[in-house]
């Protein structure tokens, strides 16, 4: 029998070059806030957040190069190591954590407050590190060859590319800034209107609203994601509002229905398609929402089950004597540590309302959840891991459970959300621990120092995001048209249906039809979902995102690494503007909060007429993606 070749990675094992070092942490650190409070905004705004891994290794290298005059790739890649935990952790946090909120304004309970988030938020993201370090020689060495990890292997071709650093972090810095200066435009001065759309109240009787938001990132998350999942979310968004909304004003007219308090024909009238979006449609949505996080979580049971029971046999194998740096990881005995002390914490710290049972249930759906998000990310990558199901399960079944045990009420709720929270950001860390650990595989890092640099993001990102989630509640609210967290909408609906509260279930077993028939036909149900829930502003913007990357992977290059080299630029520079609307929005709030917005508001004194509006916005919006295409074709080289 052949014996199977030893994987040698970029920098040797027996190679020591500066990896954990003061700058990397700090940068990490920084990155970490910053892309974790960018990827809150825009996750609360569109229900999807993306990764933050590969803008982060190129700002490393940039930074590194222009400034330090050296570079290291295992410094870079800790780099973007510490920052992605910030963008993981803040997707585990607002999918659930807003529900609180929404509770506190109907007055159930409290808000939760900084030091409740940070607890809940920190003890789900160390939970979700240390379950995954006793994986990674089962998931990242032994199945190197079966499993991709496609985020991890593409930041490691980022890094491995390391000559072109200085240009592809130019690339982020003036996605950034474009995208910082249209935002503030936009959303600041407020020079022009940020949406584009027909008339309010229909046109020949037909009560159909269409139009398109100009925001950078919402565009931006359109070329990311691609015109597949950008198609899916804006056929989601034309049967909410080309179909249902038209449907519901020509049946409804002069009827009062619940949970609306006047006559349809009245609201239609008072606030347009927006107003039977608010009260009506986002229940439909919820409803196709929950559906199809319980479809893809039934469609994944096979795989979750083959591969938690793989991760068992391989974990059961040992994990190795080796003594190389780049097998080293943290040991046994501090991870078993660190998850008791975690799950004793879990339960006796009072702003975590669990108690025994629920820390027991958090050990038992964390660790299962943290062992199957790790293997399928390495399948199908972060963006396909059902995390958004897996929550919903866990709430689901841990609301059942209180329910049944007595635990009811504001504290039944509480409980509920805060077990859903935790298992969510487990999950949504280990995928992304597992990414950075596939990275440090290639290039050569040492897995416990990379253990220990995502340790640090996720204590950083977990002492901001609570601030973070403050500023954005106080500026709009969650649940508003400015963000609209629909996640979140679904958990508090889930957990309120369960618990016995009133529910406008026709509404949402609607939803949950419509998911069934489009699971049918054969259509991602998550995507159309979030579609049929968020405004079909939203998703034309992201549409036409999609739109422009659909014709750079269809245009003809001459050779195939042009192509994504021409490609990535996109991505890069569409990482940039996110990250850059994501800070002028939290900006933004602190203006609205501290009450300055007002000031430097120019919409009173330009006065535009909607038509002007309306021209004033579409100039905007085309200059905007004419800019992002001159960005993606970059420098053309004179020829000799």
């Amino acid at each position: 029998m052949e014996k199977k070749k030893e994987y040698r990675p970029y920098v040797p094992a027996e190679k020591i070059v500066p990896e954990m070092t003061v700058f990397s942490i700090i940068m990490g650190a920084l990155l970490a806030v910053v892309f974790g409070a960018a990827n809150a905004y825009l996750g609360l705004r569109v229900g999807m957040t993306v990764s933050a891994s590969i803008p982060a290794a190129v700002i490393s290298m940039g930074i590194i190069r222009i400034i330090l005059k050296h570079d290291s790739i295992l410094e870079n890649n800790m780099v973007q190591t510490i920052g992605s935990a910030g963008e993981s952790l803040a997707a585990g946090a607002i999918f659930t954590l807003p529900a609180m909120f929404l509770w506190a304004k109907d007055g159930v309970m409290s808000k939760p407050g900084l030091i409740e988030i940070m607890i809940i938020a920190a003890i789900g993201g160390l939970l979700g590190v240390f379950f995954m370090v006793p994986l990674r020689n089962a998931l990242i060495v032994k199945e190197d060859a079966t499993l991709p990890y496609p985020e991890g292997k593409a930041c490691a071709e980022v890094l491995l590319a390391g000559e072109e650093g200085g240009e592809s972090a130019k690339t982020v810095f003036a996605g950034l800034g474009i995208a910082a200066g249209f935002k503030f435009i936009i959303d600041g001065l407020k020079a022009v209107p940020s949406e584009i759309n027909t008339p309010s109240h229909g046109i020949a009787g037909y009560k159909g609203q269409f139009g398109s938001q100009i925001y950078p990132a919402v565009f931006s998350v359109g070329y990311i994601c691609g015109p597949r999942i950008s198609s899916y979310m804006f056929a989601g968004g034309i049967v909410s509002w080309l179909v249902f909304i038209p449907l519901i004003v020509l049946f409804g007219g002069k009827t009062v229905m619940y949970p609306g308090t006047a006559t349809i024909g009245k609201m239609f009238a008072e606030g347009g398609a927006s107003a039977i979006w608010g009260t009506y449609i986002r229940y439909i949505g919820a409803g196709a929402l929950a559906a199809g996080g319980v479809i893809s979580l039934v469609k994944s049971l096979p795989m979750i089950v083959k591969t938690f029971r793989d991760s068992m046999k391989d974990l059961a194998g040992g994990q190795g004597g080796s003594t190389l740096r780049t097998d080293r990881n943290l040991s046994m005995k501090t991870v078993i540590i660190a998850i008791v002390v975690l799950i004793v914490l879990t339960a006796a710290v009072p702003q975590i309302p669990v108690g025994i049972g629920g820390a027991v249930l958090i050990a038992v759906f964390g660790f299962f959840f943290a062992a199957v998000s790790s293997r399928m990310v390495g399948i199908v990558g972060s963006s396909n891991n059902p995390v958004s199901g897996m929550a919903i399960a866990t709430v689901l079944f841990s609301t059942i459970i209180l329910k049944v045990t007595g635990t009811v009420g504001a504290a039944g709720m509480k409980a509920a959300i805060a077990i859903g929270t935790v298992i969510c950001i487990v999950a949504a860390i280990a995928g992304d621990t597992s990414q950075d650990l596939k990275t440090g595989y290639i290039v050569g890092a040492t897995p416990k120092k990379q253990q220990i640099g995502e340790i640090i993001g996720v204590i950083v990102s977990a002492i901001a995001i609570g601030g973070v989630l403050y500023l954005l509640d106080a500026a709009w609210g969650f649940g508003s048209k400015e963000l609209g967290a629909p996640q979140a909408m679904l958990m508090k609906m889930i957990i309120e249906g369960v618990m016995g509260g009133k529910l406008p279930w026709g509404l949402v077993i609607t939803g949950v039809v419509l998911a069934v028939v489009v699971e049918i036909l054969g259509i991602p149900v998550l995507p159309f979902a979030i579609g049929v829930y968020l405004p079909v502003q939203l998703n034309a913007c992201i549409m036409c995102g999609g739109i422009v990357r659909l014709i750079y992977d269809r245009k003809k290059y001459a050779t195939e690494d042009e192509k994504k080299k021409t490609i990535n630029r996109g991505i890069l520079y569409c990482s940039g503007m996110i990250a850059g609307e994501g800070l002028v929005g939290i900006l933004m709030a602190v203006l609205a909060v501290a009450g300055v917005s007002s000031v430097i508001d120019l919409s009173g004194e330009m006065n535009l007429s909607p038509a002007a509006g309306t021209v004033g916005s579409f100039i905007v919006f085309a200059a905007m993606i004419a800019l992002v295409i001159a960005a993606i074709n970059g420098k053309k080289k004179k020829e000799a």
